[in-house]
């Protein structure tokens, strides 16, 4: 194993420049020093020395479909020579078709007419979807957030992230949040299946409308204080935790019976990332309203949205001008979207991401057997996680998982004659889990490659 990395010549200037001139708040170190990239394609990135390193977590689940696909990049090349710019209070073709390819997609899978609107990013969005929320419940501002969850850093953002770091130095502007206890089955009580465990949150979580004294209820006029709960479907950075099927059926039915809208956060784990377009098809309930950003674009352009029932976001109740941006539905984000959605739906991207996720879970379980120090493996499609404990299999062990990302970013494994490194997500409620991401366009044999870096990395574990 290599020693600690050193900055090249050409690297340090630029890494004191951004020491001098760049602001820390947005954007984080998670080595030092921090390597500077100059390319990417596929499942590969390239740093300023032309190391390889094999990427599992794709920008947060940005870049779905790869670095540089050709066809996403082609879109966007095509609409800078046509329609560039033009201000979002006019209309362009891609703005329509796009909205109308999600709203027919919703209307099929959930039988619900409803809108699209759009926004800059993914937390740009979540806002536009408190304000929606809001407005249709009376101004009503408290909402029910889970346990681990994340729903981005905007003020109305983090305040139903679970989080409280997020806020910690900015106070509350609007919207609190009720944190509920998330089926987390790998930490949840013993000897329940996993199923038991989800319906025994789901009967936890009904207890708070038992009577007018659990604080969320008035049975007297059957009104809640909360207008909504706010649902990541496969939790993301709280660990890629995967809850048992039957879970949202049976907390949608006492949503439903309380009046509580429920909003799915489709940010990291839309477009096909558990294969499915929106991760919650898996559950077999209908959600009011759909949040999505990040692949919708590829990561080429910073542009989300929301869908929402045509009860909650039609011109009489959510007029124009009822929430607004400079860059939303921009022509070049649209074009991007449009043609992802025209790519997915000539190939099967779901039987495709089920069958590589399947592949990809069978060696992490593989690596699980032969590793004490993997507590728990799960995933579904290509949202797949492996939790990194002590030698009880069970006790969190963030400082190991720390040192396999450095290990991982150093581009000193060795595989079949070539050196690389391996790009790995931190994430979990006690940052000890690996969440792996990669590009859905990840072949086979580079899913065997990652599983063999990743198996580098648990030896130096081990070893060291």
């Amino acid at each position: 194993m290599s020693d600690i990395r050193i900055a090249t010549a050409e690297d340090q200037i630029l890494l004191d420049k951004e020491a001098k001139y760049c602001s820390y708040g947005d954007t984080v170190h998670y080595i030092e020093p921090p390597r500077i990239f100059s390319r990417c394609e596929g499942s590969y990135v390239w740093d300023t020395e032309d190391q390889a390193y094999l990427d599992l977590q794709m920008w947060y689940s940005a870049v779905n479909f790869g670095y540089a696909n050709p066809r996403l990049n082609n879109a966007l090349k095509q609409q800078i020579d046509t329609l560039p710019q033009i201000a979002s209070q006019y209309l362009h073709k891609g703005k329509i078709e796009l909205s109308e390819m999600i709203a027919v997609d919703a209307k099929k899978k959930f039988g619900l007419d409803g809108r699209v609107h759009f926004n800059v990013g993914g937390s740009q969005s979540i806002e536009d979807s408190l304000k929606v929320v809001r407005n249709a419940t009376n101004g009503k501002s408290l909402m029910f957030a889970f346990e681990g969850g994340y729903h981005g850093r905007t003020l109305g953002a983090s305040s139903i992230t679970s989080s409280y770091r997020y806020r910690r130095r900015y106070g509350h502007f609007g919207e609190r949040a009720q944190f509920i206890p998330f089926p987390y089955h790998f930490r949840g009580p013993k000897g329940m299946t996993k199923e038991e465990y989800g319906s025994h949150c789901v009967q936890q979580f009904a207890r708070l409308f038992e009577t007018e004294y659990n604080g969320v209820w008035d049975p007297k006029v059957g009104q809640s204080e909360y207008a909504a709960f706010y649902v990541e479907p496969i939790q993301g950075t709280g660990g890629y935790v995967i809850p048992p099927m039957n879970f949202y059926r049976e907390l949608k039915q006492v949503l439903d019976q309380h009046g509580i809208l429920m909003v799915s956060d489709e940010i990291q784990m839309g477009f096909y990332r558990t294969g499915k377009l929106w991760s919650i098809e898996h559950f077999d309930v209908q959600p009011d309203v759909i949040v999505f950003g990040k692949a919708l674009t590829n990561g080429l352009n910073p542009l989300g949205g929301i869908w929402a029932r045509e009860e909650l976001i039609n011109p009489k109740i959510f007029p124009p001008g009822s929430t607004h941006s400079t860059f939303a539905s921009n022509p070049l984000g649209t074009a991007v979207g449009l043609e992802m959605f025209k790519m997915t739906n000539e190939v099967d991207y779901g039987a495709m991401v089920m069958a590589k996720g399947k592949f990809f879970l069978e060696g992490l379980q593989d690596l699980q057997k032969r590793f004490p120090i993997i507590g728990d493996v799960d995933g579904l499609g290509l949202a797949l996680r492996c939790e990194i404990c002590g030698p009880d299999g069970f006790t969190p062990d963030k400082a190991t998982l720390d040192y396999m990302v450095e290990e991982g970013m150093k581009g000193d494994m060795v595989v079949d004659g070539q050196k690389l490194g391996l790009i790995l997500d931190v994430g979990g409620y006690y940052k000890n889990v690996i969440t792996l991401a990669p590009s859905l366009e990840i072949s086979y044999p580079e899913i065997e490659l990652g599983l063999k870096l990743l198996e580098q990395l648990l030896v130096r574990a081990t070893n060291r």
